[in-house]
């Protein structure tokens, strides 16, 4: 098989790195990926789904790609990576253009699409997606792919999603540095959407939960589109550190703690259960109820779950969203979590896991790959479009590079 049938995903998280490649069997709007190979290492050099330190990243980046391409069994070096943190922001944008010959061509669509994307936005950020929602010809609405179409007036509502310039460039040096060419940025509640919403969930109206080590993530869909993206500085690693501070053990024992034991609702754990706490410094080990576990993760479960909710609830989106909510992502796994994600939100909630895959499916069946799966299938579907990788370069290296590539179009 050449290159060009398979695509990469890099997840870049705050507690993990994750590789997986995909071979795409059918590309377009909905492609068959078949999973062949993946590859993880555990993530030192993230803080809140920012890089804080290039050099241990770009290490564990190197052993998440080297572990996939050996079960694979090909040579990695394009990927499509995930960017998150609190410093991204999204809102929504309307264009309008006349239409020059009456019927709507693609050239159409892209100057409705410039114009909606032509607002001012601060020099230390940039726009990572632009993504259209619906099209409206002559004030008729809900147009989903207007090429063809009759009319004078065109006017489109997208999604605009804008982050740091600083943490995409330090995704893409660390990248870069590990011997890869990034092919395309996307926001990781996008990437998680494409792996575990069906379509028939975007077009009721759903919100996807993506609780990750550092960050919880946020996409709305109501009609198919996006409606809303957002990132909050908070997740999982909140929840070990309250472990490991309310029964004084190491930050690498309040982890396991959580893994095994752990449990978001107190109701659901058995009075006589008991565990065995490593102590810190050498100090003995002790024996404590597993139910004042599930005591120190409640009242943080609950408060990232009311942050969500009224992340949810200032959009003002909320009385649409028959499809409830979906959680996804790694602490997801917590026991307990959807049950008391229904008690807090009052809405139906279930647990997301990546579908409609082939190949070593078995392998990333968890939430924990969701965004790693997303990712490949974002890829897929944009795998005609990112014919041009990205590489860290400044704005000299750019111009001259078009310069000389227009002087040799010339002679």
């Amino acid at each position: 098989m050449s290159k060009k049938d398979f695509v990469v995903g890099l997840d870049i998280g705050t507690t993990k790195i994750c590789c997986i490649v995909g071979e795409v069997a059918e590309s377009g709007p909905n492609p068959v990926i078949d999973i062949v190979g993946i590859g993880t290492a555990p993530s030192t050099g993230l803080r809140k789904g920012v890089v804080i330190n290039i050099d241990s990243t770009v290490e564990s980046i190197s052993k998440a790609i080297e572990e996939a391409e050996l079960m694979a069994g090909i040579e990695i070096s394009s990927v499509y990576t995930g960017i998150a943190g609190g410093h991204i922001q999204s809102f929504n944008s309307t264009g309008i253009v006349a239409v020059k010959d009456r019927e709507i061509s693609e050239q159409d669509v892209q100057r409705v699409i410039d114009a909606a994307k032509a607002v001012a936005i601060p020099v230390d950020r940039e726009v990572i997606h632009v993504i259209p929602q619906e099209y409206i010809i002559n004030g008729e609405e809900g147009i989903r792919d207007p090429i063809g179409m009759s009319g004078v007036r065109l006017e489109a509502k997208v999604h605009i999603v804008t982050g740091a310039v600083s943490s995409a460039q330090n995704i893409i040096k660390c990248a870069n540095k590990a011997g890869l060419n990034v092919s395309e940025i996307c926001l990781e509640p996008i990437a998680s959407g494409e792996a575990v919403l069906s379509q028939d969930e975007k077009e009721l109206g759903v919100v996807l939960v993506d609780i990750g080590g550092g960050t919880s993530d946020i996409a709305i869909y109501k009609d198919g589109a996006l409606l809303h993206t957002s990132v909050l500085a908070i997740g999982g690693n909140h929840i070990t550190n309250d472990i490991a501070v309310g029964l004084r053990t190491p930050q690498n024992e309040a982890e396991k703690i959580k893994i095994q034991y752990g449990c978001a609702m107190t109701s659901l754990v058995k009075p006589d259960e008991t565990i065995e706490v490593a102590g810190v410094g050498g100090r003995k080990s002790r024996v404590l109820s597993r139910r004042l576990v599930a005591e120190i993760i409640e009242p943080r479960v609950e408060e990232i779950f009311s942050l969500i909710q009224r992340e949810v609830m200032k959009t003002g989106y909320q009385e649409l969203l028959s499809g409830g909510y979906v959680i996804t992502g790694g602490s997801s796994l917590l026991e307990g979590m959807p049950e008391l994600a229904e008690f807090v939100f009052d809405m139906p909630v279930k647990r997301g896991l990546p579908q409609a895959i082939g190949g070593l499916r078995d392998v990333v069946n968890s939430p924990k790959f969701a965004t790693g799966v997303g990712l490949l299938k974002y890829g897929a579907r944009n795998i005609q479009k990112s014919k041009f990788p990205i590489r860290e370069r400044n704005i000299y290296d750019k111009v001259r590079g078009s310069m000389r590539s227009w002087i040799k179009d010339l002679f």
